[in-house]
């Protein structure tokens, strides 16, 4: 397996576990902000057990690459979510390329996994 694998789903859980986290507990700052982008409690509560099952799927995927793969992909489409719901609320563009930055870099650990067959 490439080092570059590694390191890219190694850094994407990383940053995954920083924001699953306060989406499950329930954070003061995290219900604020996800209420400032239209979703809602339950919903945010949603996303962050999607997140946990990409942080699953991508380290699994370090042993079977087809689930690192789907998780990857599965990530992408999430973090376009996300930037579509900052770019409706009209979020500074920083804020709305954050997820598009998380998007291209899943996508490209999905063609690294299918790089290294």
């Amino acid at each position: 397996m490439r080092i570059s694998v590694v390191v890219l789903t190694l850094v994407l859980t990383a940053v995954l576990l920083a924001a699953a986290v306060p989406k499950l507990t329930g954070q003061a700052q995290m219900r604020a902000r996800m209420a400032h982008l239209g979703v809602s409690p339950e919903r945010t509560r949603m996303i962050g057990g999607l997140e946990i099952a990409a942080i699953i799927g991508l380290l699994l995927g370090l042993l079977w690459p087809p689930l690192g793969i789907a998780a990857a992909i599965g990530l992408a489409l999430l973090m376009i979510g996300a930037a579509i719901h900052h770019a409706r609320v009209k979020d500074p563009i920083p804020a709305t390329m954050i997820p598009v930055v998380f998007a291209a870099a899943a996508g490209a650990l999905a063609i690294l996994h299918l790089a290294n067959g």
